[in-house]
Parts: structure tokens; C-alpha cells; sequence
């Protein structure tokens, strides 16, 4: 996994605002969701954490299908923005939780299933942030991860905060089952078009990564 040489992080609570106005990244969240939807089995006896959820596109679409689904962020403008969303639509099944797990934030609770979406790239210790995760995963839990394939710096005009450029997904299905998952696959969720660093615009791939936790 190739790491970009930023080391700063980016001010998400900045970009939380606008954050649902780039349609590309709307159509994402729809594509990941239906492509967590195709593996996972959700349903109103799940409780589910969406890990960097930002202001919960993936979040609000798996809600409805769940008994609760848990946002959980670093960026406390991003929750906001999550929690106005959940409270215009009356959802009383929709937590925010802020924590940096990247900072060393410990991880509380057990979820059935575990999300996320375009997160890991700014995470920069993935095999820390996936023994947190697995710890939170219950017995029989499964996580879903949706990240970039390799894109060479070529995706973030600006590298603030991002310290992967993207994942070669075999070393990332090892760092999965380094963890303690097992049935680890990987599949592609979806393709991003967008303007590239340099110009123009370069379309990107998207792959869904998954894996059990044993049940016993």
C-alpha cells in the first residue's frame, strides 16, 4: 500500500457543509450500499457501525433496513451535519459517535455489521484501526470495507490528510484475516468519475472488501 508523504489532517467539519453536493459522491454511497446489501444480511434484528461515515450517506441508506445503524466519525461537523439529516426525517434509529481511532480512541459496543466507505485512505495504521474494528465486530459479524483501488495520487487534488493512495487489494484482505476475519473477498462496488490532479477528469475503481468474524 503506497502512503502518501501528507501527514496533516484535513478539516472535514470545514467541508461538512457542502459535503452532499458533489453528485459523484452521492451515486457512490448508492452503489456501495447496494453492493453491502448483495453480501450482508440486513435486517431489523442488526445493529450496524458505519465507520467514517461523514455525513451519512451510506449511513441514511442502510438505516431502513436495520434495527439501529451507528455513524461514527472524527470530525465533529460532519456528525452534525448527520444528526440534522436523521432529525429532519424523524429517524430515532440513527446514533453519531464521535471518536478518532486513528488518535488512539478506544471503541465501545458490538455490531452485527460493520461499514465503511472511503475512510480508510485517511487512516494511517490500518492494522491498529482493523483490530479495533474486529474487537467491535460481534461474534458472526461481518465487516464491509469500500475503498479506492491504486490511483498513483491521482484522485485528491489535494493530498491533506489522505496517507494511502489508494489499496492493492491482496494486502488488504491479509491485513483483514491478520486481524481474525475468515471468508475474506473482495469484489468491485463501483467506478467514480471525477477531475483528476493535473487535469481532466479519470474514472476510478471502487472494491468492496468483506469478511466474518468467527461465530464461536
Amino acid at each position: 500500500m503506497r502512503k502518501s508523504v501528507k501527514s496533516e489532517k484535513r478539516d472535514f467539519d470545514k467541508m461538512a457543509a457542502t459535503w452532499d453536493e458533489e453528485p459523484a459522491r452521492v451515486r457512490l454511497a448508492v452503489d456501495v450500499a447496494k453492493a453491502i446489501a448483495s453480501v450482508a444480511d440486513l435486517d431489523q434484528a442488526l445493529d450496524v457501525l458505519d465507520f467514517g461515515c461523514g455525513t451519512g450517506l451510506l449511513t441514511l441508506l442502510i438505516q431502513p433496513y436495520v434495527r439501529s445503524v451507528t455513524g461514527l466519525d472524527s470530525s465533529r461537523g460532519m456528525l452534525d451535519r448527520l444528526e440534522a439529516k436523521a432529525a429532519a426525517r424523524g429517524l430515532g434509529n440513527v446514533k453519531a459517535k464521535l471518536a478518532d481511532l486513528d488518535s488512539g480512541d478506544s471503541l465501545e459496543g458490538r455490531y452485527g455489521l460493520i461499514t465503511s466507505s472511503m475512510a480508510f485512505h485517511h487512516v494511517r495504521a490500518i492494522g491498529p484501526l482493523l483490530a479495533k474494528l474486529y474487537g467491535a465486530t460481534a461474534p458472526g459479524g461481518r465487516l464491509c470495507v469500500a475503498d479506492l483501488d491504486p490511483e498513483g495520487g491521482q484522485f485528491h487534488p489535494d493530498s491533506t490528510g489522505v496517507f494511502h493512495e489508494g489499496f492493492d487489494r491482496t494486502a488488504l484482505k491479509k491485513h483483514l484475516e491478520e486481524a481474525g476475519y475468515l471468508d475474506v473477498a473482495d469484489r468491485t462496488a463501483a467506478t467514480m468519475t471525477r477531475p483528476a490532479a493535473g487535469g481532466g477528469t479519470r474514472t476510478f475503481s471502487v472494491f468492496l472488501i468483506t469478511g466474518l468474524k468467527p461465530a464461536g
